[in-house]
């Protein structure tokens, strides 16, 4: 048994992707909300920020590979489809119909309150069935995130359980399963996840909106909410994904629950809402949740089991194999690897290659 060197460096990356996953998320929605106010119905609006993402990624996809053949990412393969297809099919799909279903009978605050619970679902999801490590600390700062989401939305009203606040549970566990399926693909290329994704939810939704005759938006408008959902919801994904290669799905989820006060402070300046002692206490209270996360050391020995599987890497200490001559030359590069067993201890967070169980430390 051997000592990596002890540094919490290792958590920046994740939490920086996380963190501007968030941000890009939630500056998406006042601008959704300034199209929407354009007369742009809901379906519609959905299929297109969907769409803006699948179009925007597939040319960024294009001109990468025309500038580099080698990517140095683990393309998709046939094996991923069924967890694609998972993934497209809740988080896509199923969620959105489930949202707009529910905001025919809920009002807006309520269905903004109701919405923080995609985030307690990918963590209960990712801690209960997948078993990623949970401490007081990290539960402490998960639950002030959360807290101030909810503190963000609430209007002083009461939530009533009725037929729309059930169908908007449904959709955010329909957002958390999608999360937690997606975590599982996160060693896979992001840019091609977040295209097929933004692609296959947007021609469904538009298709959609079509069944329920909607009606078409003027050119402006479609253009301005595909590129929204360019940057909110396709360059929001890569980052995701890559802070779930990272973090796992349940911190993944705690950083991204930041993204209601990231719309909240764009509001602020986009459409000259009012700054009140909630929108800073809540950022105060998101503040202590998210710095007890990134002050987060868990360190203990652990064994890794013998492993095989594809994803970009560099040769540190868990990358320690071998080179045939078809594998990608410089670094970083992907190609098909195996990790033989190893028992070490040093600072480090669920990735990919720790996401052993906690059971028995």
């Amino acid at each position: 048994m051997w000592r990596l060197p002890s540094t919490s460096a290792i958590a920046w990356p994740g939490a920086a992707f996380g963190l501007g996953a968030a941000l890009l998320f939630g500056a998406s929605t006042p601008f959704a909300k300034l199209l929407l106010g354009e007369g742009v119905a809901p379906q519609v609006l959905a299929g297109l920020l969907y769409l803006g993402s699948g179009i925007g990624l597939g040319v960024v996809l294009l001109v990468r590979d025309a500038v580099r053949r080698e990517a140095g990412e683990a393309r998709l393969r046939l094996a991923d489809l069924p967890q694609l297809t998972g993934a497209i099919a809740l988080g896509g799909v199923l969620a959105p119909a489930l949202l707009m279903l529910g905001l025919q009978h809920t009002a807006a605050a309520p269905a903004s309150l109701l919405l923080n619970l995609e985030g307690l679902a990918t963590m209960g999801i990712a801690w209960l069935v997948f078993r990623e490590n949970v401490d007081r600390r990290l539960l402490l700062g998960a639950l002030a995130i959360l807290a101030g989401a909810v503190a963000l939305s609430w209007n002083g009203g009461s939530l009533q359980a009725g037929r729309g606040s059930w169908l908007i549970a449904a959709a955010c566990l329909a957002w958390g399963a999608d999360n937690n399926l997606t975590r599982g693909l996160a060693r896979r290329d992001p840019l091609q996840i977040a295209f097929f994704k933004g692609l296959v939810a947007g021609a469904v939704n538009l298709a959609l909106a079509h069944v329920l005759r909607a009606a078409v938006p003027a050119p402006a408008a479609a253009t301005a909410a595909m590129v929204v959902g360019f940057f909110g919801y396709g360059v929001s994904l890569v980052l995701f994904v890559f802070a779930l290669r990272h973090l796992g799905a349940a911190r993944t989820a705690a950083y991204f629950s930041v993204a209601p006060f990231a719309g909240a402070v764009l509001a602020v300046l986009l459409l000259s809402e009012p700054v009140t002692m909630r929108l800073l206490a809540v950022g105060l209270l998101m503040a202590w949740g998210v710095y007890l996360h990134l002050a987060e050391r868990h360190d203990h020995v652990h064994r890794h089991l013998a492993l095989e599987h594809e994803h970009r890497h560099t040769h540190d200490e868990h990358h320690r194999h071998p080179h045939g001559p078809l594998d990608p030359p410089g670094e970083p590069h992907s190609h098909p690897h195996r990790h033989e067993p190893l028992t070490h201890r040093h600072v480090h967070y669920p990735d990919l290659h720790h996401r052993h169980d906690h059971r028995s430390t």
